[in-house]
């Protein structure tokens, strides 16, 4: 394994203090509507929300991040600007303060704060690797963080858990192909359950997550 690829693993790790586990994307809210109850469940739900939601969204942000020369500023608020609702803006732009924040106390450089899927790309753009292997990993991580969140609160068993995102995998390769061939011209979003999900949360009593 190169430098690279661990720093990459390290950066994308649950140990890394980026506050992933307080974050459900909204899942909070469909579990406590009853929609996620099992780990085929959990899979349909992260499945649509890969293919067709921020999944998507973001690897296509972190592929044009990646590229050099990229104009960062323009991708951020870019970024910015596709959040559907508050906590979903609040999510991505929190976990990519964090995220710059512990970079650059590692490094001892100036890292500017950009919401997550910009922060990394331009984070990892000097670490020498494919594009498609950063966008993978992203992705890895970021349904691992809600397969985490669903074991907690629905609750699953770790080993449906992980037996949902194992199944994950290949679609997760297939998306971060497509996202590295891909422009910000290709962006689009039609998760809308899942996006109306996080709306909704925003009035939900009870919570364990800020999202």
């Amino acid at each position: 394994m190169t430098a690279g690829l661990m720093t990459l693993v390290q950066w994308l790790s649950p140990a890394f203090p980026t506050g992933a586990f307080a974050y459900s994307h909204g899942m909070e809210q469909v579990i406590s509507d009853g929609g996620i109850r099992s780990g085929a469940d959990l899979e349909g739900w992260l499945s649509d929300v890969l293919r067709f939601g921020a999944g998507k969204q973001d690897a296509i942000l972190l592929s044009a991040a990646l590229e050099p020369g990229a104009d960062l500023a323009a991708l951020a608020g870019l970024c910015v600007a596709l959040q559907p609702s508050a906590e979903r803006l609040r999510e991505v732009t929190e976990q990519g303060a964090a995220f710059a924040r512990t970079v650059a106390a590692l490094s001892g450089a100036a890292v500017e704060e950009r919401p997550l899927p910009v922060a990394v790309g331009a984070a990892a753009a000097g670490l020498g690797l494919p594009k498609q292997e950063v966008i993978a990993l992203y992705l890895h991580a970021f349904a691992s963080n809600l397969v985490s969140a669903a074991v907690r609160f629905v609750p699953l068993g770790q080993n449906d858990g992980q037996a949902a995102l194992a199944r994950l995998h290949p679609l997760i390769g297939r998306v971060a192909e497509a996202a590295a061939e891909a422009t910000v011209g290709d962006i689009s979003s039609a998760a809308l359950g899942a996006d109306l999900a996080a709306m909704r949360h925003e009035g939900l009593d009870v919570r364990i997550f800020k999202t």
